[in-house]
């Protein structure tokens, strides 16, 4: 009789429980089959893929009030309270004092928009009209139906209102509907013998032989199983992790350094006027905090700014400002980090880079966030040239996997000469991935190195972008579990 569907004891207890049933939920389920609700859940899916029973779904919205929502259900709305305080026209300060500060700097502006008062010289008039609205009537319903509706029938933009003002929130609860078919009905009225089934053989059976007289659990092989993702390293941090191995493997050591940098070191140190662009609030995270200058260079580089110092330069001319140069900020470049280093090892030969965050006040779009990851490199010794700047970084790319790279003349304050490099992408042509070049004796000689400094800055999260086929920068923090389980491991 059931040998046709060949269902398990579980099976068969899930539906002998829908023939008296007939219709039920999850819960009620449970309670008449005695099974856990995940084991009788298991079990209904199995009876509907066979027909016997039916399982409907129901997308369910609740709203429900929030702490503050419930607060103002039992006592009133801001705007209510003030209303029902006030006799006549109040100072707003008098009412600040008698309710509080808060409830009234919410109650302003709604008792004007709804035209209960208006606001004169810093009194409160109220205008005699204060009917109940319909969000108080929502509110007065919450209150009675213990603060939760499944359903909302009344005005949608009220609702939405309310929500916009955090007072209430929105759920949606998926419920699911069991009933028995009529092919369900008719296996029961042939009759259902429940048997006990082992779903796993053991030593201690195969020892006595007992298994050749038990009933075994039927598999069905066809059935796909869940997907099983494994532990993996986030996409992003692998590609992090695959550039500083790159480095390591040709000879560099990494160095860190803090997020907060006085401008000294995030821009004098770097030649940088201190009244270039860059200084400017919109690209940097000034802080109200300042540090000391080193002793050993402030006057070295005050020299190379107002006058050239002891070189041949001409500086930036004007008055240089220790003053400027003591004020902290969140560094907006890891710059900041190789030229300490390169301070404080001035002696040949310096090969390091820094792989970490840097910081400026950009608007967020897919190609541009406040937060960002650079890579940062230099190299000092006797004899360095241009050119074997290009090959390092050549070399750099090629191992991440582009095959043609190129350079193309670029500017920067503390680079001469300075290029940016590109890699070629299928289908976007040419990327400018940074910039690099030939740190300038201004930069170099106040801080008492002699040999050339190869120097390169690279974005890490654009580079990042074309290996991961990305579109959008933003993409690489957001928390979607299945694009995190379903990324490709690969092999560093």
């Amino acid at each position: 009789m059931t040998a046709k569907y060949n269902l398990t004891a579980n099976e068969k207890n899930v539906l002998l429980a829908m023939g008296e049933l007939v219709s039920a939920t999850p819960e009620e389920l449970v309670e008449k089959s005695l099974l856990k609700i995940e084991t009788a859940m298991q079990a209904a899916f199995l009876l509907a893929e066979n027909g016997l029973v039916k399982i409907d779904e129901k997308l369910v919205e609740k709203y429900v009030l929030t702490p503050e929502g419930i607060e103002y259900a039992e006592n009133g709305l801001p705007e209510r309270q003030i209303i029902d305080a006030m006799s006549g026209p109040t100072s707003i300060e008098d009412l600040k004092e008698s309710l509080s500060p808060k409830m009234v700097g919410i109650a302003t502006g709604w008792l004007c928009r709804k035209g209960w008062a208006t606001i004169d010289k810093g009194m409160i008039v109220p205008t005699g009209k204060s009917d109940v609205g319909d969000d108080e009537k929502i509110f007065a319903r919450f209150k009675e139906k213990a603060e939760t509706f499944e359903k909302m029938d009344t005005d949608k933009k009220t609702i939405q209102e309310l929500i916009k003002r955090k007072l209430v929130s929105k759920h949606e609860e998926r419920l699911r509907f069991i009933s028995i078919t009529d092919a369900g009905k008719d296996l029961i009225a042939k009759g259902i013998v429940i048997e006990e089934e082992v779903a796993q053989i053991t030593s201690e059976l195969l020892k006595s032989g007992d298994w050749e007289n038990k009933k075994f659990r039927p598999y069905n092989i066809n059935v796909i199983p869940k997907p099983v993702y494994g532990a993996k390293i986030h996409p992003y941090q692998r590609l992090i992790d695959q550039m500083r191995q790159i480095f390591l493997e040709m000879g560099f050591t990494e160095i860190k350094g803090d997020i907060v940098q006085s401008s000294f070191w995030n821009f004098d140190a770097l030649f940088q006027p201190q009244d270039h662009p860059a200084r400017e609030m919109q690209d940097t995270f000034h802080l109200k905090s300042t540090s000391e200058l080193p002793i050993l260079y402030k006057d070295s580089v005050c020299a190379v700014h107002e006058r050239g110092g002891d070189i041949d330069s001409t500086g930036w001319g004007g008055k240089w400002s220790e003053d400027i140069a003591r004020r902290n900020v969140l560094r907006t470049h890891t710059t900041a980090i190789t030229i300490k280093y390169l301070a404080d090892n001035p002696e040949p030969p310096v090969k390091a880079f820094c792989i970490d965050r840097a910081y400026r006040r950009e608007t967020i779009d897919p190609t541009h966030t406040p937060e960002f990851e650079q890579l940062e490199g230099v190299v000092m010794d006797e004899k360095m040239s241009f050119a074997n700047l290009l090959g390092c970084l050549a070399e750099f790319y090629h191992r991440m996997g582009f095959k043609d790279v190129r350079f193309r003349p670029g500017y920067f304050p503390y680079t001469e000469p300075s290029v940016e490099p590109e890699v070629y992408v299928d289908g976007l042509g040419w990327v400018e991935l940074g910039g690099a070049g030939v740190f300038r004796k201004e930069v170099t000689e106040p801080l008492g190195i002699k040999q050339p400094v190869l120097a390169w800055g690279l974005g890490v999260s654009r580079l990042a972008m074309l290996k991961l086929g990305l579109r959008d920068l933003r993409e690489l923090y957001h928390s979607d579990i299945d694009w995190l389980r379903k990324s490709e491991v690969c092999k560093l």
